[in-house]
């Protein structure tokens, strides 16, 4: 690694077994080495850096105490897991994180038998703990053994409905399971909602809560402040459930808060939790994101993703933009639309900043409303936001979208209410790889009877789409953009809504068609200057609309082309698939007339740039171009010709 930082402890460790024969105080320096490094790491790539830095002490305590990978470690998440590659043999591919042929920036199974499970949406440590247990517990057969299944969660990600019925559940089997609460008051954005309420609480009063079942009689092995504050700590919860915290109330021993960044006090909890614990039982702990590092801890998200960054001042390295990226152009034109219309309200869920949500909630704070790492809730929110009358937009990544399915099907089409969802991250989005590509929004929205789907085929398009959206009471309607900056088009002053169901005709031409919905356009443009060359001139159209199609223009590019080619940023089952059944419906195909569909492939695409991963996909102005010679029958004159 350049410029790797003097680490002389950290450099003896090939994997956790190198921790165990480390004294107390030498993991404390280790941690020390452990955060430079993970620092400098970063520094050079981008990526997450200050949920790492949050968790050092508790990585290399629990690498310490426990023996993976017999004993399976999940990272909620997992965006906070690079100290813990760093300490599992992965220290000199960190310079490859987020990168194409690189580590992940998340937990991988296929990586490292460390990380027993994938992750990187939020919320499901405890399921997939529990899951390990039961398996131990019914005689699994798993190639790195069975131990002690231990979930990482922050308080964010606790605050999802999955947690708590994977620790209702886990109450219920009474299965020896631990879980430890990273507490540090934030997920990306600042937590919202009555459980971070409830945390802050609990360490509002005494410091420290009782050892229950899993550690009784232990509590003279603790520091003498742990056993001043176990002993009276009964009383910090009083009249807020009967017999102790709601942790409790599921069936989980607690144990804390704690300081996760003393090794004082971990160690002696985690080798008490270990030795004695035979149920279910939450270690409270307590940290700082981006601890260690004043840019990180200083920033409003704790330096929760950054890019590039200079060591000593923290400065960011980014690109300059050239045009505005399309999560700000949806945040004005939808700030537009409510300055003149105020029914619309704004949902995301923790996402305010990265969904642009953020500048409307400065404006109008009545209005906007986050309800934490909840997509559930905020789908059905959003449903009971619009039967009551207003005009709600709920703001989601494509990805996450996906965990909100069940209710935008039952709560939102069957009852055809016109909740606007507007969809962030579509297509293929880079360094975060398949967990965060929008790859299926379309397919699975516009199989949805009474949905209108749209996409964005440039930032001029989504402001005309919001103000669609906006002006559309009729039922649920969706429209979707990509990660990134915009085509640098010229900006209307104002959105215009579209017509429902009706595309456009971007270039006229002859023999072929090229259909496309959403921003492969600009591809497609590209493609047809270097068809030009060879002169071969096609039809281009935008359709807009992949729900209701536009039947009148796709019938009309057929009876005038030889051959059409559809093309999307969504998997198979789309757009695609939904123009193939209207050919197919009207006999178009009865005819010999020749018809393709360009999408992406029936694979998950590792992390890369975005233009890397497009090119994996076959789906860039080189590819459209062959597709067009291949139809047309003229790809083999060009290799005769190469």
């Amino acid at each position: 690694m350049p410029d790797r930082p003097h680490t002389p402890l950290l450099d003896q460790v090939s994997s956790p077994a190198d921790l165990k024969r480390l004294s107390d105080g030498q993991l404390d320096a280790l941690a020390h080495e452990l955060r430079t490094a993970t620092i400098s790491a970063v520094s050079q790539t981008g990526g997450h850096l200050g949920a790492g830095l949050g968790v050092v002490e508790l990585t290399v305590a629990l690498h310490h105490v426990f023996d993976a990978p017999r004993d399976k470690i999940i990272w909620d998440v997992s965006h906070q897991s690079y100290p813990h590659k760093i300490l599992t043999g992965r220290r000199d591919r960190m310079p490859t994180i987020r990168q194409k042929g690189g580590l992940s920036g998340f937990t991988k199974r296929s990586e490292s038998p460390y990380d027993p499970f994938g992750a990187a949406h939020s919320s499901t440590s405890i399921s997939a703990a529990l899951g390990f247990a039961v398996a131990r517990d019914l005689g699994g057969a798993c190639p790195t053994g069975h131990g002690d299944a231990i979930a990482v969660i922050g308080d964010g990600a606790m605050s999802a409905g999955m947690a708590f019925e994977a620790m209702n559940n886990a109450g219920h089997l009474g299965k020896r399971l631990i879980v430890i609460l990273n507490d540090n008051e934030m997920s990306i954005a600042p937590p919202v909602g009555a459980l971070s309420a409830y945390l802050s609480r609990l360490y509002a009063g005494e410091p420290f809560q009782e050892f229950k079942a899993a550690a009784k009689g232990a509590i003279s092995l603790l520091p003498l402040p742990f056993q001043d504050g176990a002993r009276r700590a009964k009383d910090m919860l009083k009249g807020l459930t009967v017999g102790g915290t709601l942790f409790e109330e599921l069936g989980f021993s607690y144990v804390g808060p704690i300081d996760g960044h003393d090794m004082d006090q971990l160690l002696p909890v985690l080798r008490t939790v270990k030795a004695r614990a035979t149920g279910p039982i939450l270690i409270h702990v307590l940290t700082k994101k981006g601890k260690g590092y004043a840019p990180a801890e200083h920033a409003s998200d704790g330096g929760h993703a950054t890019a590039k960054f200079d060591l000593v001042t923290g400065e960011q390295k980014k690109a300059k933009s050239n045009a505005p990226s399309y999560t700000k152009v949806f945040a004005g034109a939808l700030l537009d639309q409510a300055s003149r219309d105020d029914r619309i309200c704004a949902i995301t869920a923790a996402m305010p900043d990265g969904t642009g949500l953020d500048l409307f909630g400065e404006r109008h704070p009545s209005r906007c409303f986050d309800v934490g790492i909840a997509e559930q809730h905020a789908v059905t929110f959003s449903a009971g936001l619009a039967a009551g009358g207003m005009k709600p937009f709920c703001a989601l990544y494509s990805t996450f979208l996906q965990r909100g399915f069940d209710q935008v099907v039952h709560d939102v089409a069957i009852q055809r209410l016109p909740v606007r969802f507007a969809i962030d991250r579509a297509g293929l989005v880079g360094a975060d790889g398949a967990t965060h590509a929008g790859s299926f929004d379309i397919a699975f929205l516009s199989n949805l009877p009474g949905f209108t789907v749209m996409a964005a085929a440039d930032e001029a398009e989504l402001v005309h789409m919001v103000a669609t959206a906006a002006a559309h009471d009729e039922g649920p309607i969706a429209f979707r953009y990509p990660r990134g900056e915009g085509a640098g088009v010229t900006m209307p002053e104002r959105g215009v809504p579209l017509e429902i169901g009706k595309g456009r005709i971007v270039q006229e031409g002859s023999r072929v068609a090229i259909l496309s919905y959403g921003t492969r356009l600009a591809e497609v443009m590209k493609a047809s200057e270097a068809l030009r060359a060879r002169g071969i001139t096609p039809t281009v159209a935008d359709a807009r609309f992949a729900k209701p199609l536009d039947e009148a223009l796709i019938l009309d590019l057929v009876a005038r082309h030889e051959a059409l080619i559809t093309i999307e940023e969504g998997a198979i089952g789309g757009f695609g698939s939904h123009v193939s059944h209207l050919l197919a419906e009207n006999e178009v195909f009865d005819k010999g007339f020749r018809f393709r569909s360009m999408v992406l492939p029936d694979i998950f695409i590792d992390q890369a740039s975005p233009a890397d991963m497009y090119a994996a996909a076959r789906l860039g102005a080189a590819d459209i171009e062959a597709r067009v010679l291949d139809i047309l029958d003229i790809a083999q004159v060009r290799d005769k010709r190469a």
